[in-house]
C-alpha cells in the first residue's frame, strides 16, 4: 500500500473515531439547552429513579440527561480525553464501553441508589471510559497497553474518589461511577480475551 493511500486510511479512521466520541457531546450539548432554555429542566425526572419500575426508562436515558450547564461541562472534558482514547485500537471498543457502563452504571444506580432520587448524567459512561483504560494494560501485558494505563491513572486517577460514598458528595451519584467503572474494566477484560483469540 502507497504512503498516500495509508495516510487517507489513517485520516479516514481519526474523522470516524472523531465523529464517534464528539457525536454524542454535540446532541449532550443540544439536548440540556433546549431542556434549559425552553423546558426549564423538565426532562431531568427522565433519569434513574432507584428501585422504581418507571425508572428503568432512565438507564439507557440518563447519559444524555445533565443537571445543568455546570454539570455537562464537567463531563464533557473527560469524555472527549478518555472516550477518544478508547477508540485507539478500535471504535468497537468505544462503543461496547458506552453500551456496557451505561448499562452498569445505570443499574447500580437503580439498585443501590437512595429512593426518591433521580440519577443523570454521562458520568457512569465516562467512568467506563476509566475503567477500560485501566484495565487494558492488567489485561493485555502489551507495553503500549501498560503504559496508556499508566498515563491514565496518573491524569486521572483522582476520578476514583467519586466513587467512595463518603467522598464523593450528596448531590453525586457514586453508584453509577462505582458500576459504571467496573462495566469498562469487564469490557477490558473481554478484548483482551478476544484478541487472544484471533
Amino acid at each position: 500500500m502507497s504512503t498516500r493511500r495509508r495516510l487517507h486510511r489513517l485520516a479516514t479512521k481519526t474523522r470516524v473515531r472523531v465523529a464517534a466520541v464528539a457525536g454524542p457531546i454535540a446532541g449532550f450539548w443540544a439536548l440540556e439547552l433546549l431542556d434549559t432554555v425552553i423546558l426549564g429542566g423538565r426532562l431531568d425526572q427522565f433519569g434513574v429513579q432507584p428501585r422504581s419500575v418507571a425508572g428503568l426508562w432512565g438507564i439507557p436515558l440518563s447519559p444524555a440527561l445533565h443537571g445543568g450547564f455546570g454539570h455537562l461541562v464537567a463531563n464533557t472534558v473527560p469524555w472527549l480525553v478518555l472516550g477518544f482514547l478508547t477508540t485507539a485500537r478500535s471504535a468497537h471498543d468505544y462503543w461496547r464501553v458506552v453500551v456496557v457502563s451505561a448499562a452498569t452504571g445505570g443499574l447500580g444506580a437503580w439498585i443501590l441508589g437512595a429512593p426518591g432520587t433521580v440519577h443523570i448524567g454521562a458520568s457512569g459512561v465516562v467512568f467506563g471510559f476509566l475503567g477500560f483504560l485501566m484495565g487494558r494494560g492488567y489485561w493485555e501485558r502489551r507495553w503500549s497497553a501498560i503504559a496508556l494505563s499508566l498515563a491514565v491513572t496518573l491524569g486521572f486517577g483522582s476520578m476514583l474518589w467519586g466513587m467512595v460514598p463518603v467522598l464523593a458528595g450528596v448531590s453525586t451519584s457514586w453508584q453509577a461511577h462505582l458500576f459504571g467503572w467496573l462495566g469498562g474494566l469487564w469490557m477490558a477484560r473481554a478484548s483482551a480475551a478476544r484478541g487472544r483469540d484471533k
